[in-house]
């Protein structure tokens, strides 16, 4: 219940808000689930939530957002911080990590073990490392750094590596796009 409160404000500024963006910088945005907003004199919006995973937003009902004069205009939100106008300032200090899937888990474990037919290399053992930091995290918390996934990500999916080359490493480019919403 709370939670749609803060959505249903952070969608529908106040009067005062609305009456202080004009010409001091807006913010309009279509779906928002979790972060914050604010727009204005003073202005200073702040998320600290400790997300295990960011759920994907809900499609836009309407029609695309536009951001007002001198602001900011978001199609969705799902967490994350935006402010807009005079003295804003954003802040995103919610959880780096995301829950990691049993999937995630078990194509990271062979892809290493893919790793080893390959020659060794620095490109290899730095595929690894980042690998084993991914085993590691999964191992101790259940959890892996969202910015593991997208290095990850963004190293197997180009085709760029003799990694992407193997079979495995679809499979972690696909849990990793997966928990990355």
């Amino acid at each position: 219940m709370a939670e749609e409160s803060e959505e249903q404000d952070a969608a529908e500024p106040s009067r005062e808000a609305a009456g202080t963006a004009q010409g001091a910088g807006g913010i309009a945005i279509g779906v928002m689930t979790g972060g914050a907003a604010a727009a204005g004199t003073g202005a200073r919006a702040e998320d600290r939530a400790r997300r295990a995973a960011a759920a994907p937003p809900p499609p836009c009902a309407g029609p695309p957002v536009s951001a007002p004069p001198a602001g900011i205009g978001v199609g969705a939100m799902t967490g994350g911080a935006v402010a807009a106008g005079r003295d804003a300032r954003a802040l995103d200090a919610s959880s780096p990590y995301v829950a990691a899937s049993a999937e995630l888990a078990a194509a990271v474990g062979v892809l290493r073990e893919q790793l080893r037919v390959l020659a060794p290399s620095a490109e290899t053992a730095e595929i690894d490392a980042e690998l084993a930091g991914a085993e590691r995290e999964i191992a101790e918390s259940g959890q892996v750094r969202r910015s593991r996934l997208q290095w990850l990500r963004d190293r197997l999916d180009l085709g760029a590596t003799a990694a992407a080359g193997l079979a495995s490493a679809a499979a972690v480019v696909q849990a990793c796009l997966q928990l990355l919403g």
